[in-house]
């Protein structure tokens, strides 16, 4: 890990040289682990903020920012499944991952205009350095006039290839080495997340009141294939189209202890084209949990000659962190089309803060010949104490009830179950350095027999060290 950390951070140092000296030589200031103007921070000052705040900015010269996410973990997992013969799990012991990195860079190129590009340095399932998204965001515009410095009062505007704005759990969630914002170890079953190039409209209203308009290509990445001819699964001719988001909520605090945030997102896409949808699969970094519920090995054909007759082989390849890098999650694999909704609220008085989710999803894959469903909820509770908050210890519970896809011999499953319970604790040694421990137990349930999660269960626990400026 060390050689491949070190490996990155030369890239990363050779890439700041090369794309950024510009920037560098025409900023007025260089700092590391500074909060700039409506930006979210990456330290324990970042917790609970949710979309970047709407504030009033002065322009004293460019400003040119360093941050970084650093994750150390260790885990000790068992699993087990029900499943009579095939593939066995793979075979773990209690040990340490290998840790993750993230490396960002803020600038504030104007008065109210800001870029940010965050690059993951070592993640699970992308071991190379690899840009997660960059974007700017205005806050003002450089127009003269009265009617733009008014809309621009209570309105903000990102535009660039970003982390989309659907539900609030994302808000919270780990993101390869940025892992201080989740007060537990691992995101959601069913992790809401993606990067797509497009853009997002949010209106700041009065008494605590927002919304948010979006609209992307749909994809991962960027393309400019007109259908979907070259992927093997997918009908020829069919156009792609773009995927439109939204948001509204309220987000107030109502006195001196008590906050109170409730909104409703949605994403709609009618047909992805090329790589295909990500909603639930856009994760480059990978899971928290490693190898849980993965095969030991993967096994295919290898027929042998013999004297001029064909003899039956099998020939295996092993499991790997990167091949299998989403341990413990549930991808509905709605690839062609998806509609999804989600609703959450949260609450805070004093140091006790209630976050809570109820997600549906309908959608299909390219070829499947109806859509199906996917719902998921969540509640979480986590009490702060001590001085500024500085420890914590939370419970959670997530489950997922979902139709799951054909393949592999299997027929399509109605209503399969999954489900976890997690037990957390942390402590911030400083606002940037925080230790975390969580218990987790997650089952499954009504999985076909042939399925390698019939019946299965993980249990354990995982640790980790996190670093956030």
């Amino acid at each position: 890990m060390k050689t491949i950390l070190k490996s990155n951070l030369a890239k990363a140092a050779v890439a700041l040289l090369i794309a950024g000296t510009p920037v560098l030589v025409q900023a007025q200031h260089v700092t590391v682990g500074e909060k700039l103007q409506n930006m979210r921070a990456a330290d324990k000052s970042g917790i609970n903020v949710f979309e970047a705040p709407k504030e009033e900015t002065s322009f004293d010269g460019m400003i040119f920012n360093i941050g970084a996410g650093f994750t150390q973990g260790y885990q000790s997992l068992k699993h087990e499944n029900d499943r009579s013969g095939g593939i066995p799990l793979y075979h773990m012991s209690p040990g340490f991952n290998n840790a993750s990195a993230n490396l960002t860079y803020d600038a504030v190129l104007a008065d109210g205009i800001r870029l940010n590009l965050t690059t993951y340095l070592s993640a699970r399932h992308h071991n190379e350095t690899w840009v997660k998204a960059g974007y700017l965001q205005f806050d003002k515009l450089p127009f003269k006039g009265q009617f733009w410095d008014d809309l621009m009062k209570f309105t903000t505007i990102k535009i660039g290839h970003m982390e989309v704005n659907y539900g609030d759990a994302h808000f919270r969630r780990s993101d390869g080495g940025s892992t201080i914002y989740n007060p537990f170890v691992e995101n959601y079953i069913m992790d809401a997340f993606a990067t797509e190039i497009g853009a997002e409209i949010y209106l700041h209203g009065n008494n605590g009141f927002f919304g948010m308009v979006g609209a992307t290509g749909g994809t991962i990445r960027g393309t400019i294939d007109s259908t979907n001819s070259q992927i093997a699964a997918a009908p020829a001719g069919i156009s792609k189209m773009p995927s439109f988001l939204g948001k509204l909520g309220f987000d107030k605090q109502i006195d001196e202890d008590l906050r109170v945030r409730l909104s409703a997102s949605i994403y709609h896409n009618n047909a992805v084209a090329a790589a295909g949808n990500t909603l639930y699969g856009g994760d480059r970094t990978g899971s928290n949990y490693f190898m849980v519920m993965e095969p030991a090995y993967t096994s295919a054909a290898a027929p042998v000659i013999s004297n001029g007759a064909v003899i039956p082989g099998t020939t295996r390849t092993a499991a790997s962190y990167s091949t299998n890098a989403f341990s413990g999650r549930f991808d509905p694999g709605f690839k062609r089309k998806i509609t999804a909704a989600q609703l959450n609220g949260f609450i805070k008085y004093t140091g006790l803060e209630v976050f809570g989710t109820y997600e549906i999803a309908k959608g299909r894959a390219y070829d499947e010949p109806s859509k199906r469903d996917a719902n998921q909820y969540a509640i979480d509770g986590v009490y702060r104490f001590g001085s500024n908050e500085n420890l914590f210890v939370g419970a959670r519970y997530n489950a997922i009830k979902a139709d799951v896809a054909a393949g592999g011999g299997i027929a399509v499953q109605n209503d399969v179950k999954i489900d976890r319970t997690s037990f957390a604790a942390g402590w911030f040694l400083t606002s940037n350095i925080m230790v975390k421990g969580e218990y987790v137990t997650q089952k499954y349930k009504d999985f076909d027999a042939n399925d390698i999660r019939h019946g299965g269960k993980f249990d354990g626990f995982v640790i980790q060290a996190v670093i956030g400026f």
